[in-house]
């Protein structure tokens, strides 16, 4: 039976009811009984319960205290008996993901006005992940997987592939959640890359340097990226200071870090 449970804004709450979705979900995650883990998000149990079915244990991340009762009755029922849960009242943006071992993989359906900062908390994290399926507004994923001189190609595009392999999977209508959001939805895979592609000699300063970027976006890198660099360095860059940051690849920003550092 499920719990009657007004779907709170301020927590992004929308809960996923489409079975046929559910099941490509936990297709595409393939869990194994004992891999460790770690849902965010867990709502009403739409992915929590078909995980505990094939894995032993498992830990949720809710930051909703009623929730968490609810779950904390639910899931010591019968049918549970065999499965270990274990949940973690607390918000996901201060969850130390490593606390749980290694490695883990993580999933969820993440509230979608907190997305990005969970992402970029995750990405503190990897040392331990294996692997990450979420569900995210479709708008999101598109630009997580884009490619430079396209329109969702930006910040997060270049700052998740320098660490990420990603793929778009499913897209899901509104009508598959409760409530039904007012965008479509879509799952992606991240994995950590097994060995970072191009190497950015000071990850602080290739952070910097891409959030400068695209700062203003219309506006030309030797505009954006004047605090970084000038004529000389374009040109010892062999780089068209005309372009605009959404030009530009991952490598070719971290070419300009890695030159900004030496330049120090």
């Amino acid at each position: 039976m499920l719990m009657k449970h007004i779907a709170k804004k301020r927590f992004g709450q929308n809960f996923l009811t489409d079975q046929s979705i559910i099941t490509s979900l936990i297709d595409a995650i393939n869990p194994k009984p004992d891999e460790i883990i770690v849902e965010i998000g867990p709502g009403l149990g739409a992915l929590t319960k078909p995980l505990l079915a094939k894995i032993n244990h498992l830990n949720v991340i809710e930051i909703d205290r009623d929730i968490v009762s609810w779950m904390q009755n639910e899931y010591q029922k019968p049918a549970y008996a065999h499965n270990i849960i274990d949940v973690h009242n607390i918000d996901a943006l201060k969850f130390e993901f490593k606390t749980l071992g290694n490695p883990i993989r993580v999933v969820g359906n993440l509230p979608y006005n907190i997305s990005t900062p969970i992402l970029f908390h995750l990405l503190e994290n990897l040392a331990c992940i294996t692997d990450m399926h979420f569900m995210l507004q479709k708008e999101v994923v598109e630009r997580m997987v884009a490619e430079p001189s396209t329109p969702e190609y930006g910040r997060l595009s270049v700052m998740l592939q320098y660490y990420l392999q990603m793929e778009y999977l499913i897209t899901v209508p509104p009508e598959s959640f409760e409530p039904a959001p007012k965008v479509e939805s879509a799952f992606v895979r991240c994995v950590p890359h097994a060995t970072t592609p191009y190497v950015a000699k000071d990850v602080s300063l290739f952070s910097k340097i891409v959030l400068a970027a695209f700062g203003q976006r219309r506006k030309t890198i030797r505009n954006t990226l004047k605090d970084f660099l000038n004529d000389h360095d374009f040109i010892a860059l062999n780089l068209d200071s005309q372009l605009r940051a959404e030009n530009l690849s991952t490598q070719q920003f971290v070419s300009i870090s890695n030159y900004v550092s030496t330049q120090k």
